[in-house]
């Protein structure tokens, strides 16, 4: 029997990193100078996570794909006129704020509640994407953490390949330090993985694909639940960018030597 799988791809929106931000300190917290107004575009790990998705389903007939997000619904909507294009999925939206600023355990019970009222959702056969870091936050906790509540154990981060065999047996690539990789073997579904970059171009736009995603889209978007944030995670005194910092003294009758000592003076220190 061939093997199908369930993927659910965990991906939030972020302003577009070519973008100049500046943090502020807002009513409610701190928050993103004119945020409402960055262009923004899908996490770039979750854009891997959803390629890699898309393929794996191609490959498997039978198996589906559903983004699930976490994100103010009307930037979402926007994003996803584009992404729309790139794969066939499903969307689950929870409608809620998408900056780093947001506690990483509240953000992941938040995805896992959305992931857990997906109809006809089988355990057994769940993959669980998403990326191994995020644009938004950076430490790759939250999937973890969505893992964790599902009840996952088998987690797997930094991954850039995933073969699956006739048994349907997992064998994963992952990144570990000095450019190579670890291989794992994973008996089957469910698990969990962190994408890193992958090894898959970013798919050409595909118009019928988008037509057919956004039948589905525009209704999952006005059926987004509010997210249930209690804010009880970390307090933020001030926020502000980091500030540029170089110091420049000018030598002129330093030999070589002094200069590297000197150098390694200040490394060392």
């Amino acid at each position: 029997m061939p093997n199908t799988y369930q993927i659910v791809v965990c991906g939030g929106i972020v302003p577009n990193p070519l973008q100049s931000l500046e943090p502020v300190m807002g009513p409610t917290g701190p928050a993103l100078k004119n945020e409402m107004m960055l262009p923004a575009v899908l996490d770039p790990w979750a854009w891997h996570a959803l390629f890699e998705a898309a393929d794996l389903a191609r490959r498997h007939p039978g198996s589906k794909v559903w983004l699930v997000s976490m994100s103010p619904k009307a930037k979402l909507q926007q994003v996803m006129m584009s992404v729309a294009q790139k794969a066939a999925f499903d969307l689950v939206v929870v409608d809620g704020p998408a900056t780093g600023f947001v506690d990483a355990a509240e953000t992941a019970g938040a995805l896992a509640n959305a992931v857990k009222a997906i109809p006809g959702l089988d355990p057994a056969q769940l993959l669980l994407f998403g990326g191994w870091q995020s644009a938004s936050r950076g430490t790759g906790a939250v999937l973890q953490m969505i893992g964790e509540i599902l009840g996952i154990d088998e987690q797997f981060q930094g991954v850039d390949r995933l073969s699956i065999d006739d048994s349907g047996t997992l064998e994963i690539l992952e990144r570990i330090e000095g450019g190579a990789w670890q291989k794992s073997r994973c008996n089957g579904a469910p698990a969990v993985l962190g994408w890193a970059t992958g090894n898959l171009p970013e798919p050409p736009n595909n118009p019928q694909i988008g037509m057919q995603n956004m039948r589905t889209i525009m209704p999952a978007l006005q059926r987004a639940t509010p997210a249930a944030l209690k804010g009880d995670g970390p307090t933020y005194d001030s926020v502000e960018s980091p500030k540029q910092r170089r110091e420049t003294r000018v030598e002129t009758e330093m030999n070589t030597d002094a200069i590297a000592d000197e150098i390694t003076a200040w490394l060392k220190g």
